[in-house]
């Protein structure tokens, strides 16, 4: 009996690590995206140029991880090293610094390299509407993965249990010594122990994680009365944000455009031409239909005047939206925080019908504050800031970590709930 609690004791301990190792997992990956989006995704991206190279394989073109490490946390200290390849970078990119992220721990750059990785390259994806989703879907893969293996090691310690028991049953007759009657699973101590601990860790952490979530909407993809492609118009033909969402640069809210605003363009353009559109479910779109469908909206008939008082404003979904406590401008960002677009709502030139790319929690937006550097310089915004100018020019304060937004009172409760 004594043996048998043993095995039952340390097939807990297992079950227990193997649970916790797949939950730890997952929150690795979750924390990598979480990362790359917070400090490498305004000026990176796993499989394009932006401002800076594209990130994939990068840990190959390094000579040590411990070189890429110090890269990262200070670029203008290692070039001093005269590492080769870390010059020939600093010169491909008009010797414009890399910004310095101090406070990167070394686990925290691996968990981005990982997420970095773990991402397909769109030049080797299946046509489109092949698979559709299953890009998306790899960390959620990988949980299903490790929790499958979780339930058949749970198997396989219930039946090296059974087996242990009839084991010692063997043995006991053996010597003539009596049996004990086996007690039933339900009224088996070391067996209810561990069915309560693992429901216990189980629920506990699906509770917290659905209660961390509870408001948020990351992922949320409605479909939309119009099929609007942010690729077509961003991507494709570079339009610019402000363009449409003209109130990005001037005020609280992004604004979404009226009618007229499509009409400035589509009174001539009402044939669409390029490539194949697919929404999420993988059918194709088609562009002249909805095209179509914006006409009707905007009460345009081909080959007439349009008259504007016809139009009646478009039934758009809202996805971006938080919670009425919380106090977000984006003229602040935009206009004199210098934030791109693609920082907040992801590559938005990429999206076909637009989603929420990321949870937009505060522990998101606390950790942005703590590492993005405020642009100082030719910015007349933060004018009022003479102590960190002088400390600046004087090289109290290093240029190259330079005046994060946290320094600035960015991470002051009453910045944005008040």
């Amino acid at each position: 009996m004594i043996l048998s609690r043993s095995i039952a004791k340390a097939s807990i301990a297992a079950f227990l690590f193997i649970v916790s190792l797949s939950f730890s997992v997952a929150a690795s990956a979750q924390d990598g995206k979480a990362l790359f989006s917070a400090n490498c995704a305004s000026c990176h991206a796993p499989h394009k140029k932006l401002t800076g190279p594209a990130l994939a394989g990068v840990e190959s073109r390094w000579s040590s991880k411990e070189n890429l490490y110090s890269w990262i946390r200070n670029s203008a200290a290692y070039l001093k090293t005269g590492d080769p390849y870390a010059v020939n970078l600093y010169n491909e990119y008009n010797k414009i610094a890399m910004n310095a992220f101090p406070t990167l721990k070394d686990a925290e750059i691996d968990a981005i390299l990982t997420y970095i990785n773990s991402v397909p390259d769109p030049s080797k994806a299946p046509a489109a509407g092949e698979g559709a989703g299953a890009a998306a879907n790899v960390e959620a893969d990988n949980s299903l993965l490790f929790g499958i293996l979780t339930l058949i090691l749970a198997v396989v310690a219930l039946i090296m249990l059974q087996v242990n028991s009839n084991l010692k049953k063997l043995a006991d007759d053996k010597i003539g010594q009596p049996a004990l009657e086996p007690i039933p699973f339900w009224r088996n101590k070391a067996y209810i122990a561990m069915v309560t601990v693992v429901l216990f860790v189980v629920g506990g952490y699906l509770t917290t994680k659905g209660a961390m979530a509870y408001g948020r909407s990351q992922d949320y993809q409605p479909e939309q009365p119009i099929y609007y492609s942010h690729a077509v118009h961003a991507g494709t033909n570079q339009i610019n944000c402000q363009y449409c969402h003209t109130g990005a640069a001037q005020g609280k809210q992004a604004t979404i455009p009226s009618v007229n605003v499509c009409m400035n363009c589509h009174q001539a353009i009402n044939e669409y031409k390029g490539e194949k559109m697919y929404n999420e479910a993988g059918e194709e779109v088609d562009g002249t239909a909805e095209i179509k469908k914006l006409y009707k909206y905007a009460g345009f008939e081909e080959g007439k005047p349009w008259d504007p008082s016809k139009a009646k404003p478009i039934e758009w979904v809202r996805i971006h939206n938080l919670p009425d406590h919380v106090y977000f401008n984006h003229a602040q960002h935009v206009k004199a925080g210098q934030v791109a677009c693609q920082t907040c709502h992801g590559e938005i030139q990429k999206m076909g019908e637009v989603k929420q790319f990321t949870d937009l929690s505060m522990g998101w937006c606390v950790n942005c504050h703590r590492e993005t550097k405020v642009q100082f310089k030719d910015n007349g915004f933060y004018s009022i800031y003479e102590k960190y100018h002088a400390d600046l020019k004087s090289g109290k304060i290093d240029s190259t970590k330079g005046i994060t937004v946290e320094k600035i009172g960015g991470t002051e409760c009453q910045k944005c709930h008040y």
